[in-house]
Formats: structure tokens, C-alpha cells, sequence
């Protein structure tokens, strides 16, 4: 299966998981409310720092490590840093999990809200088993199933759906919605693990001793481990300093987790949009990059870098006008908040910088540039903080996203220097100019256009027209610009109408 039909196949299991959650999502907004949901996701940022901790670094090192094995052939070392992998997030995982448990009565000090330390311990059990399935994901990445492992975690968030839905909606007990909504996600984690461990042994995978590669892959994944840590406790930091600044300007601190529900609850899940396919054509891209890396084929690196940023261009620019236009009404069709629409529009033009950085950064992972990930990090960080510390009085929830933009700009800018270091060159120049026209120029026709049919029709009519019509715009001055071939695109994936006839048999007996 060649690369656009693989991350097709991806692209539709990951969408498919992106609209589950996006849409469990606005249910937790509407029954936890804003405050409420501000808790869950403080307590969900607390516990992905443990779980980062714990494996994330062994899941891209251990998937670039197999595929550098494959592609010379050597299985039994494949099959020992799949074991040393699983083994290392074991004795993490578990560690911390004790650690935690035993010392829960000198961090209550640690949460900035109870409430949010309550369903963090409810989360906790589950670190060893996300953990492991961390692991095991990895190992598919690295032998190229990426069927597995998409469908994992799609049954993973189908999982906790149902269970949030049947908890939070149908069930009659009576405790807090988001002690509910946190057991639903431990549920998940059961239920994934279970089934990667399953997929596992029906494609007759074992575990063997670690042997020698136990060394190599913790030394070669505590780099990645330390960049992604520092990631997310960076995002605990901002969850526990955006809601004191807030106060400290006024603000009661029921406002403040409210606006900070608003913020990483509502409006980035619809900013992360973008993410169901550029995640989808990384984890096609990652081992493939891998594979020319170590046979040194520096050409192809260089279209493969062109391909992926090309399509996260094309991702942002087309959706960076339709949330810009329409980011208001959004906020209040699904959230039933002006003030979630009014951020998702001023949010529009993080777009760009955002698709970039996950994309560049995939690719940076793959070709080993962990010290530079790890300054390009730290730069980005840095301008995050600052923001919040800066800003969070004068513009409340701008300021995170301010601050989100100053870090993606800024991991763009770096991370696209790397890479044309690494690769030789960049070929996304002409196509990068042709999106932002594209994108300008429907910006400009659906502001124009947006007053006159909200002056007219009534909410829900001039929505769905000012959306469609801003889309076609879109389609038409890609197809202008030539950004995107839809002939071409469909005969990839669309069988052909006619067929060669034979020729008719000359002559006869």
C-alpha cells in the first residue's frame, strides 16, 4: 500500500477517534460545566506528566529502533528492545504509581485544588497499564502496522465514551460528574491495554530476554523521555500559574477554573482538529524516515520533509478562514459559550504555526535530533511563560493563547532550520505563499460575506451557509493555485471507470 492510501487508512481511524472525542468533549462541557471541566483537565495534564515519565520516550524510540532492526534484517534484536522496552515501563510506571500512593498526604499542598487531586488519585491505578500499552503501540508503529495501531486507540476512546456516557448520563449515583468522568478514563486504560495485549499474542509476538539492548534503549530514549517531560510538566505549570495570575488580578477562583476550562476544555480540542490527520501522516512518515535514515538517502528525506509539510500547510490554511469566520457561532452551537467562540476565532491563526511544529517535530524525532528538540523546546516554553505570567491579568484566557502562539512560532521557525540542515534543503517555499493566498483571500470573502447572511437568516441557516460557502471558496482557489489536484487525488483512491478493452481477435479458425 503506497503512502497516500496508508495515511488515508490512518487519517480515517484517527478522524473517527478525534470525532468521538470531540464530541464526548461537549458533552463534558455541558455536564460538568466550565469549572468542572477545568478540574478534569488539571487532574488528566497532572497525570500525563507520570505517564510521559513512564514511556513516552520508549514508545518513538522503541518504533524508530525496530524499523532501523527491520531494515537490516535483525529480528532477535527487534524482539529483545521490544522486552527491554516493556520492562523499563514497567519498573516507571509501578514506581512511580507506589511513590505516589505512599506520599499522598505530603502533596495535598502540591494541587492548587482539591478537587483536581481527588481525580488524579482516581486516574493514578491506571499508570502501569497505560504504560505498557504505550509500549506495545510502539511496537506496532515500528513494524509498520498502523492499522492496529490506530484501531487501539480508537477502541481506547470508544471506550471511555461509552463508559463516560452510561456513568455521567444513565447511571444513578450519586458522587461528583467528574469523580464519574475520571473513572471513565481509567476504564479506558483497561480496556486498551487488554486489547493491544491481545493483538500482541494473536500475531504470535513473545517476549524474550533484553539481552544488550536494554542499555541502548533507555540512553537513547531518555533524551526524547526528557523533552516530552518538560513538555508536559511545562502544561501542569501553566494549569497551576494561569489560575493564581487570574486571581491575583481579581478574579474569584471559581472564575478562574472556569476560564481555564474554557480555554484547554473547549476551545483547543477544536484547535487540535487538525491533528486527526497530520498525526495520522507522521506515524506513517516516522518509520519510513527512519529507514532512509539509516540507509543515508538524504533525496529522499527531502521530498518526504516537502510531502509532510505540505499537507500541514494545506490542513491549516484551509481550516484557519472557517475558523476565524465562523469561531463564534462554534463556541455557542457547541458549547453553548460566546466567550469559547469568540477564543476559537482569535485561536484560528495558531493554526499554522501549530500544524507545523507537530509535524516538524515527528520528523526531528526520527532522524535522532533530540538536543535540538530539546532547545527548540525550551525556547518555546520560554515564551509560553512568559505570556502567562505577563499577560494573564490584562487578557485572561488570550493570554494562554498568545502564549500558545509564541511557542509554536517560535518551535516552527527552529524546528524548520533542523530540518533543512538535516535534509539539505526545504521545497514548501511556492506551496507555503499559495496557502496563505488561498487562506487570505477566503478570509476576506467570508468576513464580507458573514454580516449580510446573519443580518437575514436566522442563526443556525446563516451558519451552515456562511461555512459552506467559505469552503467552496476555498476548493475553488485551490484548484486555482493549483494546491491541490482533485482529479488526480481521486484517481489514487477511486477505481477507474473504463478498462482497456483486449483487442478483438484477428482472423479466426
Amino acid at each position: 500500500m503506497d503512502l497516500l492510501r496508508t495515511s488515508a487508512l490512518v487519517t480515517a481511524l484517527s478522524a473517527a477517534e478525534h470525532c468521538l472525542g470531540f464530541l464526548y468533549r461537549i458533552l463534558l462541557s455541558r455536564t460538568l460545566g466550565p469549572e468542572g471541566l477545568g478540574r478534569y483537565q488539571m487532574a488528566l495534564t497532572l497525570f500525563a506528566v507520570f505517564s510521559t515519565l513512564s514511556a513516552s520516550g520508549l514508545t518513538v524510540t522503541l518504533s524508530r529502533t525496530l524499523a532501523s532492526h527491520y531494515a537490516r534484517g535483525k529480528k532477535n534484536a527487534a524482539r529483545a528492545a521490544l522486552s527491554a522496552a516493556v520492562l523499563l515501563a514497567l519498573i516507571a510506571s509501578l514506581t512511580f504509581t507506589l511513590l505516589l500512593f505512599a506520599l499522598r498526604p505530603l502533596l495535598k499542598g502540591a494541587f492548587s485544588d482539591a478537587g483536581a487531586a481527588g481525580l488524579f488519585y482516581i486516574l493514578l491505578p491506571g499508570l502501569p497499564f497505560t504504560a505498557v500499552y504505550a509500549v506495545l503501540r510502539g511496537s506496532f508503529w515500528g513494524e509498520k502496522r498502523f492499522f492496529i495501531y490506530s484501531f487501539t486507540e480508537l477502541a481506547e476512546e470508544t471506550a471511555m465514551i461509552v463508559t463516560g456516557v452510561v456513568l455521567l448520563v444513565l447511571s444513578p449515583l450519586a458522587l461528583p460528574k467528574e469523580n464519574l468522568a475520571a473513572g471513565a478514563v481509567l476504564l479506558s486504560h483497561l480496556v486498551s491495554f487488554a486489547l493491544a495485549l491481545g493483538c500482541f499474542w494473536a500475531r504470535k509476538g513473545r517476549f524474550c530476554a533484553p539481552g544488550k539492548q536494554l542499555g541502548p534503549l533507555f540512553a537513547a530514549a531518555l533524551p526524547v523521555t526528557a523533552v516530552r517531560a518538560l513538555s508536559s510538566l511545562s502544561g501542569m505549570l501553566v494549569s497551576v500559574l494561569f489560575p493564581l495570575r487570574l486571581t491575583a488580578a481579581g478574579a474569584s477562583s471559581a472564575a478562574a477554573m472556569a476560564e481555564y476550562g474554557i480555554v484547554c476544555g473547549m476551545v483547543l480540542p477544536v484547535m487540535h482538529i487538525p491533528s486527526a490527520f497530520l498525526s495520522a501522516l507522521a506515524l506513517v512518515l516516522v518509520p519510513e524516515f527512519s529507514e532512509c535514515a539509516a540507509r543515508g538517502e538524504k533525496e529522499k528525506l527531502s521530498a518526504l520533509t516537502a510531502k509532510a509539510l505540505n499537507a500541514a500547510l494545506l490542513t491549516a490554511g484551509a481550516l484557519l478562514p472557517l475558523y476565524a469566520v465562523c469561531g463564534r457561532e462554534i463556541g455557542i452551537l457547541l458549547y453553548d459559550s460566546a466567550r469559547s467562540g469568540m477564543l476559537i476565532a482569535l485561536g484560528s491563526l495558531l493554526l499554522l504555526p501549530m500544524s507545523l511544529t507537530l509535524i516538524t517535530g515527528s520528523l526531528l524525532n526520527s532522524l535522532h535530533c533530540e538536543k535540538e528538540a530539546l532547545f527548540i523546546f525550551l525556547a518555546g516554553t520560554g515564551a509560553m511563560l512568559l505570556c502567562v505570567l505577563l499577560l494573564t491579568g490584562e487578557l485572561a484566557g488570550g493570554a494562554l493563547l498568545l502564549g500558545m502562539g509564541a511557542e509554536y512560532t517560535l518551535s516552527a521557525l527552529l524546528s524548520l532550520a533542523v530540518l533543512k540542515k538535516k535534509t539539505g534543503r526545504l521545497r514548501s517555499g511556492k506551496f507555503a505563499l499559495k496557502t496563505l493566498i488561498m487562506a487570505g483571500s477566503a478570509l476576506l470573502f467570508g468576513l464580507s460575506l458573514r454580516p449580510l447572511l446573519f443580518l437575514h437568516l436566522s442563526f443556525f441557516p446563516a451558519l451552515l451557509l456562511t461555512f459552506l460557502f467559505v469552503a467552496a471558496a476555498e476548493a475553488g482557489l485551490m484548484r486555482l493555485l493549483r494546491l491541490v489536484r482533485f482529479q488526480a487525488l481521486a484517481g489514487r483512491f477511486l477505481p477507474r471507470a473504463h478498462k482497456a478493452r483486449p483487442r478483438a481477435a484477428q482472423g479466426g479458425k
